[in-house]
């Protein structure tokens, strides 16, 4: 690197280190056991799961019986391994969430390898702890979700990336693993994204035009092509019909259908959410390319994660799929710029960012006490009104375990606001510590009543019973394939599209009733529910009359 990194005049000490260690596996491990999926990504994604260690297919994904080719099957092939390695102490979807721990886990420590590289010794763990603290980053680390083993991918292709110019080999082993497994993951928008990040660093800073960096890219090249070829190639051998379905009708048609219909105002989604999904981040990254706006030829080490941003801005905002999770790569570069910032943060901005982290975690986390207390002593407080008004279903227990782990996170937060050193660092090492207090006081006390709210268990349960014992199929209208999935998993219920099948049974979900279903001469409704107290999902169970 050209740029000469500044020392860093507050330096980690081994204790520091060892505190900070265990505050991002604290961060990594809560949340991963101990409910149920959770709609709508987590019962979508673990129906793939449940399918391979069902079926025994590793090489088709497969939702309740139905081939499901949206995207290739890493995370799922993952997930499977870690459900059937731990199914001895675990449930099945608990174990599954275990490859989300190891991903975000790898994501963590190539993003602070990446930081450590481009910005100094000391900035690897201020990178990993500053990307634990994006909001962003909190729910969707500890789902079910096959984006972490792209996000896991890119963290690869960044610190790849940052050692491009002098290391070759190291260079590109890891672009092309990190290519390989985002390809894996998630398809061909992982390719996309190294081959537009590989052209414009040298296309427009003149420190990336060396020929270290052609040799990384080749032997980045190398290293990902079995990751691009062999499973395509197996389910080609397999299927020509099912890797068309893949690779046209979900993939590239699909883009070039979007592409056609022009810019939509849902192009604009990453831009407006982005400034809560990586706070406080993003003001940090915003900073620190202002302050070195003159000088941005010369630092290489910001040119990488800011082309990195605006190539995952752009390319992510013109695909067919918006949504909040696919956001989680752009953190990334944001996580590494806001790195970079905190050489030159101002101490009075460091302290303000510092007090307000403080002041926000300490009112969240009396709320969150105080609403569950109220729910647990019925109190006559309007917080234990609105909560029970949302859930009146739920009914609140005390449970010990849960409740001594809050009481002692609770205690090491104040111990980490309390002992934790003055230095430019403190404020997101403050942050991130009330996150993750946050996220603990969510997953223990709080627990019961967002997984009564969440999951599909006592739904599924209740349509079972209603089940006659002798039916032939089960046709369905309007469901979802989270749904399906929770049905098969649940009460290993599979349903059926094809209309000209003759269903003796029909499962509708949605809030009106069909003018056919409304003809009591034909169908009969056996059943009705939903999840606990949700109102805006229903659904029916029609049963054919005998003619």
């Amino acid at each position: 690197m050209y740029f000469i990194k500044p020392t860093d005049p507050y330096p980690i000490t081994p204790g520091k280190a060892v505190m900070l260690g265990l505050l991002c596996l604290v961060w990594l491990g809560t949340g991963l056991v101990g409910h149920d999926p959770w709609k709508p990504d987590e019962a979508y994604s673990f129906g793939l799961i449940y399918s391979i260690l069902h079926s025994g297919d590793w090489l088709v994904p497969t939702l309740a019986g139905e081939p499901l080719m949206d995207k290739p099957p890493l995370f799922y092939w993952t997930a499977a391994v870690f459900a059937k390695l731990f199914s001895h102490l675990l449930p099945l979807h608990d174990g599954a969430r275990l490859a989300s721990g190891f991903y975000s886990t790898l994501t963590l420590l190539f993003t602070g390898l990446a930081g450590r590289k481009l910005y100094g010794e000391n900035r690897g763990w201020a990178t990993a702890i500053i990307l634990i603290g994006c909001l962003g980053m909190l729910v969707h680390a500890h789902q079910i979700l096959t984006d972490l083993a792209l996000l896991s991918g890119c963290a690869m292709m960044l610190y790849g990336f940052s050692h491009s110019q002098e290391r070759s080999l190291r260079a590109g082993i890891w672009i092309g693993l990190g290519v390989g497994i985002g390809f894996m993951s998630k398809g061909f928008i992982a390719a996309i994204l190294f081959v537009l990040i590989a052209a414009l660093l040298p296309a427009l800073f003149k420190a990336w035009r060396k020929r270290q960096y052609l040799s990384s890219l080749g032997i980045a090249a190398l290293v990902s092509l079995p990751w691009l070829t062999v499973w395509p190639w197996l389910l080609y051998q397999h299927s020509p019909q099912l890797f068309t379905e893949w690779a046209w009708t979900h993939n590239i048609g699909r883009w070039l259908n979007y592409a056609r219909s022009g810019v939509g105002q849902q192009s604009f989604y990453y831009l407006q959410n982005l400034p809560w999904l990586a706070w406080p981040a993003l003001p940090l990254a915003v900073w620190v390319v202002w302050k070195s706006r003159h000088r941005l030829a010369q630092r290489d080490d910001l040119q990488l994660p800011l082309v990195s941003f605006a190539v995952m801005l752009v390319t992510l905002s013109l695909v067919p799929d918006i949504q909040e999770a696919y956001a989680l790569p752009m953190l990334l570069p944001i996580a590494l710029l806001a790195a970079a910032s905190l050489s030159m943060l101002k101490r009075g901005a460091a302290n303000a960012l510092d007090w307000f982290g403080l002041m926000v975690f300490a009112l969240l986390a009396i709320l969150m006490w105080w609403g569950w207390a109220g729910l647990l002593l019925d109190n006559q407080a309007k917080i234990t009104h609105w909560l029970k008004d949302y859930q009146p279903s739920f009914e609140p227990a005390l449970h010990p375990t849960a409740f001594t782990l809050a009481i002692v996170a609770t205690v090491l937060w104040l111990i980490l606001v309390w002992r934790m050193g003055r230095s430019m660092r403190r404020a997101v090492v403050n942050w991130a510590g009330g996150i993750t207090l946050i996220w603990i006081l969510s997953m223990t006390l709080w627990l019961p009543w967002l997984d009564s709210g969440k999951s599909y268990r006592n739904m599924v349960v209740s349509l079972k019973r209603a089940m006659p014992h002798q039916y032939n199929c089960i046709r369905r209208e309007n469901l979802g394939d989270g749904q399906r999935a929770m049905l098969h998993y649940f009460g290993d219920i599979t349903t059926q599209k094809d209309v000209q099948k003759d269903c003796d049974l029909r499962l509708i979900q949605g809030k009106k009733i069909s003018q056919s279903m409304q003809d009591t001469t034909h169908w009969e409704k056996i059943w009705e529910g939903s999840r606990m107290d949700d109102k805006n999902e229903r659904y029916r169970l029609y049963r054919r009359r005998a003619e």
